[in-house]
């Protein structure tokens, strides 16, 4: 599996006119070398091979997991930045374009990728981002597996979550919940856990703070686990009593939206179709000016990755998505519907399929959900 995708990466490699990568973003080195962690390097010429430089502390661990020519372990990031130099007089690469992940790397690491003492003068870096994102989009059935399996634990997560849900209970506590019962069905870890309460339902990221839910509360829900290196995403909307009839409504129609958009998912669609009927949705029933961010993404090795529409896309580095091919897993959902002293929000992992779509994050989807319900 892994040399089918370094095949894919050097044939890629080859169209962008790219003599070798240098890749420090963990996922990426996970997809092409079987183990990605912070602090280790992967370089790939366009013949194929694979050079690898880890902490001196790490090099055995790194052995037992990863497809690699060559490894080497440093002690500093001075050793780091002669180690990378080595690779590059050891592959005879004095001229040509190195590739970089350049939405990844803040400016001092490009700084140590490019320092002189590791990169040969005439070696020219440029932006990689577009091919790993490329040679990821589309899911091998593991991968799908493996996106079905952490799916299944978001969904222990959430409905942790929603129990815990109840005036006077922090959103660190509803947080709390969810992550415990993540750990407890199987995630290794997760990406960031949002939990936002009352008018704090109206902000695009609500990550949890210490403020405890009030009665009839709205409370916004997303996890992300990570099983096996792989994620999912799911969001959920409740009321901590019982709702308005401005708030039911006005999820009901984020709902629908959400719903329908994930109804026309199949290979062939275009994202910037979904995105525009998602809003579109919205915009007829009275809340075109409630709109914020991109509601769709991919997801897989990261809970957020490509195919991204094309506005979020060009955000992240990335560039237009192409019509949606079989095997792509999409959330949908992303960014919620933000009425002013709070909003709704529902998210759901699915596989596109030649055909049609699978959701993977069955879960509820109510306001007020049944444990809160009397």
């Amino acid at each position: 599996m892994i040399k089918e995708r370094l095949q894919k990466c050097c044939s890629l490699m080859k169209e962008a006119g790219l003599d070798v990568l240098l890749l420090t973003k963990p996922s990426n080195m996970f997809y092409l070398t079987g183990d990605g962690r912070l602090c280790t390097y992967a370089m790939i010429t366009q013949g194929g091979k694979v050079a690898l430089g880890v902490p001196v502390t790490d090099v055995e661990d790194v052995k037992r997991l990863a497809h690699f020519d060559h490894i080497v372990g440093f002690d500093d990031e001075v050793g780091m930045i002669h180690s990378i130099a080595h690779y590059f007089e050891h592959f005879g690469i004095k001229e040509g374009t190195l590739g970089l992940e350049y939405t990844f790397l803040t400016q001092a690491m490009m700084g140590m990728m490019t320092h002189p003492h590791a990169k040969p003068e005439k070696v020219t870096p440029k932006d990689c981002t577009h091919i790993l994102s490329a040679i990821r989009m589309v899911k091998e059935a593991e991968e799908i597996e493996r996106i079905r399996a952490a799916a299944k634990v978001a969904v222990k997560g959430m409905d942790a979550a929603v129990r815990a849900v109840a005036p006077g209970v922090t959103e660190s506590r509803v947080a709390a919940a969810a992550e415990f019962a993540m750990r407890e069905a199987g995630a290794e870890g997760f990406w960031r856990t949002y939990v936002a309460s009352g008018p704090r339902t109206n902000v695009a990221h609500g990550l949890p703070t210490n403020r405890k839910i009030e009665k009839n509360d709205l409370v916004m829900i997303d996890v992300h686990p990570i099983v096996d290196n792989y994620s999912a995403d799911i969001c959920r909307t409740v009321c901590a009593g019982k709702p308005t009839a401005e708030q039911q409504a006005t999820y009901d129609l984020y709902l629908e939206a959400q719903q329908g958009t994930i109804k026309m998912l199949k290979a062939g669609a275009e994202m910037m179709t979904l995105e525009n009927h998602l809003h579109q949705v919205m915009k007829d029933g009275g809340h075109g000016d409630h709109i914020f961010g991109p509601p769709i993404h991919g997801v897989g090795i990261e809970f957020e990755e490509a195919p991204l529409p094309p506005g979020h896309a060009f955000f992240h580095g990335e560039k237009a998505p192409p019509p949606l091919l079989a095997n792509v897993v999409l959330a949908v959902g992303n960014c919620g519907l933000y009425a002013g002293p709070w909003g709704v929000r529902v998210e759901d992992t699915n596989w596109v399929k030649a055909d049609g779509y699978e959701t993977l994050t069955e879960y509820p989807r109510r306001l007020q959900p049944q444990s809160n319900v009397g």
